[in-house]
């Protein structure tokens, strides 16, 4: 992500005309692009990715079980807790 953030500054000072990158060859502006193509490319061979994605999904799976334990009146244990009322 950080790459594509640079490379969207980078064509944003070179067409506009600002700063040093507006004299810069355009394979030196469209170079993150590239790198960003590069790391997602490796991260998705690695696993990385996904794994990230099972992470979150398992985190939400969680608090919406919990959430629904807490909603029926039980703990985590599914132990009903007794109303002194």
């Amino acid at each position: 992500m950080w790459f594509v953030l640079l490379g969207v500054l980078l064509v944003v000072l070179k067409l506009a005309d600002i700063g040093p990158p507006a004299t810069w060859s355009w394979w030196w502006i469209i170079a993150p692009f590239g790198l960003a193509t590069l790391w997602w490319a490796f991260s998705d061979k690695i696993g990385l990715t996904k794994r990230r994605e099972m992470e979150k999904m398992a985190a939400k799976k969680a608090a919406r079980r919990k959430a629904s334990m807490v909603s029926l009146g039980m703990d985590e244990r599914g132990r009903r807790h007794s109303r002194d009322k």
